[in-house]
């Protein structure tokens, strides 16, 4: 945590929005979640991305963040990692209630339902923060109109980085929009591969196995003729889980295109 006496302020830029820290939660020493502001023209699809940032030596210094609050909500909040030397994260990880922060105009994204062909399961694979913009889907009521089942995967290297986990085991109990439909359709499934844990598998393991499906209703092997993909986290998991999904007959698609399953190739590189 910071100890800093002053809060941070950023210089008036047009492009830009200038928002204030609402509130930071420090899930462990790699990871923590904060929400800001949210302007009052900003429109977004649950699963979109934005840029934010601080203020640099000349200029802001921006990195593209996963909004991890769905597109109704009155605050817009993410998940980040923490890196010591990261040129942003070094300094955002002390961000506190009050600091200000820049966030872009214009949203944008192919984590979103629209880059999809209807259907009924809906599967979440992240790994990381890449949980983030499922964070999102899974809080808006739209989606559980869409689908009869969804289903999230959150792969982490130690238990303590399951963010979310409590929320997420109780299938979204409390939240007003989507408790109900929630207890019924939603379905979490973590898994921890560097400590022990009920389930320790990759998820690309999880892919190729009948327990993929533990406590999922319906047919235990994906079929791209209902069921669809979303893919956030690691790029090597993203890469594997991606050529299982083609080999399986799965289509990548777009904002243009919707087919079966999506990526969001700006943090794929």
């Amino acid at each position: 945590m910071s100890n800093r006496t002053e809060a941070i302020k950023v210089a008036p830029n047009d492009a830009f929005h200038i928002e204030t820290v609402l509130w930071v939660r420090h899930w462990n020493e790699h990871m923590f979640s904060f929400a800001i502001t949210r302007p009052a023209s900003l429109r977004f699809r649950s699963g979109e991305f934005v840029m934010i940032g601080l203020q640099g030596e000349t200029k802001p210094l921006l990195r593209a963040y996963s909004i991890a609050s769905p597109s109704y909500a009155d605050e817009i909040e993410f998940l980040s990692i923490k890196v010591p030397d990261g040129p942003l994260t070094s300094r955002l990880q002390q961000i506190v209630p009050g600091d200000e922060i820049y966030m872009a105009r214009k949203t944008t994204g192919t984590l979103v339902t629209d880059a999809l062909k209807p259907g009924r399961r809906l599967f979440l694979l992240s790994t990381g923060t890449g949980l983030a913009p499922f964070m999102s889907v899974i809080r808006d009521p739209d989606v559980y109109v869409q689908f009869d089942q969804v289903i999230l995967f959150h792969s982490v290297r130690r238990v303590s980085d399951l963010a979310y986990r409590e929320l997420l085991e109780s299938k979204l109990a409390g939240d007003p929009l989507v408790e109900d439909e929630a207890r019924e359709k939603f379905h979490y499934i973590p898994t921890v591969t560097r400590e022990p844990f009920p389930r320790q598998d990759r998820i690309t393991t999880l892919l190729e196995k009948a327990d993929l499906f533990d406590g999922v209703e319906g047919d235990h092997v994906l079929d791209p003729v209902h069921d669809r993909a979303m893919l956030c986290g690691s790029m090597e998991m993203i890469k594997d889980c991606a050529a299982i999904l083609e080999r399986l007959g799965f289509e990548e698609g777009s904002n243009a295109k919707p087919a079966d399953f999506v990526i969001e190739k700006a943090f794929v590189g």
